[in-house]
């Protein structure tokens, strides 16, 4: 008997054999059809969001100097009432507020839960834990809101620093429940990648003496890096594009600052803030939004384009 290939030596021959391969089935040419529509389909509307979005962000800024827009750091964000100035860094600092500090409250424990779930926990309390951790990410946003407000801000945060220290609406409190959202993300994505490190590393590191802790911190955390690095970089763009929470929680005064007692507005938040009031079509506060969303969209690529390059930067490869 000969000895089996080795796996992987004929992919390249088998793909083009089957690229060749006719379709014999009419049900093979109608699902082909499908998914070729499907595809379109999510292109089509890729680009009708894109073409809509700059359209409006190019006839605002046919109204409003770009110079205003993005270098003019003396003045406020104050475009709907005179006198109108348009420094939208406040928004964008209003943003990394949030991001900030909901990052450090949920990377530590996200990455603790994963190395528990995964170096730790027995195989039943691992199947029940990691499903019950995953619920917190359907938990609708407008309770994650009110849950901030009234419990975070009301019981915890102003009895604990002072009412006169912490303003009814903050960014801490926003960003604490933000944790609680993303949580799920941080812990399940990197339980998930430490899950598919190989055994032989543990057991390498466990015939060198080392603890399971040692094991856990220093050789499966660095092999799982790549995934950690986009569990957390997923969870950065959830924190960006959430809406309801910052809204209610966060306050409505745009200013550049980090102080996540201070309240402030983000991107998203305005853009409610608009929707919701009677800004007319073709004027400019309403043209004002489509500019604040082109900047998130561009930030938000941004991201993902770096969280590619930094995960193929950082992963490794197992045979």
């Amino acid at each position: 008997m000969e000895p089996n290939p080795e796996p992987g030596i004929y992919v390249p021959a088998l793909h083009a054999s089957l690229k060749k391969r006719h379709l014999r089935h009419p049900g093979e040419i109608v699902i082909m059809g499908f998914l070729a529509l499907s595809a379109t389909i999510s292109l089509v509307t890729t680009a009708l969001i894109v073409f809509t979005l700059f359209g409006e962000t190019f006839a605002f800024f046919r109204k409003v100097s770009p110079a205003n827009f993005f270098l003019d750091l003396t003045g406020d964000w104050q475009p709907l009432s005179d006198p109108r100035s348009y420094n939208v860094w406040e928004l964008v600092a209003g943003t990394a507020n949030v991001v900030l500090w909901s990052i450090v409250i949920a990377l530590p424990l996200g990455l603790a839960s994963a190395i528990y779930l995964s170096e730790y926990a027995p195989p039943r309390v691992r199947r029940l834990l990691k499903p019950v951790l995953e619920a917190l990410a359907g938990v609708p946003t407008v309770v994650y809101a009110f849950f901030a407000l009234t419990f975070i801000t009301e019981d915890i945060l102003r009895p604990a620093l002072g009412e006169d220290r912490v303003p009814f609406f903050n960014a801490l409190g926003a960003a604490a429940v933000m944790a609680v959202m993303i949580l799920p993300t941080i812990a399940s994505v990197s339980e998930d990648a430490m899950s598919s490190v190989p055994r032989d590393l543990r057991e390498a590191a466990y015939g060198l003496g080392a603890t399971r802790l040692e094991v856990a911190v220093r050789v499966v955390v660095p092999a799982a890096l790549s995934g950690i690095i986009a569990a957390v970089l997923l969870a950065i763009a959830r924190v960006i594009g959430e809406t309801m929470i910052v809204a209610v929680a966060a306050g409505s005064t745009p200013g550049l600052t980090l102080d996540p007692l201070s309240s402030v507005q983000t991107m998203t938040g305005f853009m409610l803030q608009v929707g919701m009031g009677d800004a007319a079509r073709g004027t400019v506060d309403y043209e004002a939004l489509f500019a604040v969303g082109s900047t998130l969209f561009v930030f938000t690529f941004a991201l993902n384009v770096a969280a590619q390059m930094v995960v193929r930067r950082f992963r490794e490869a197992y045979e």
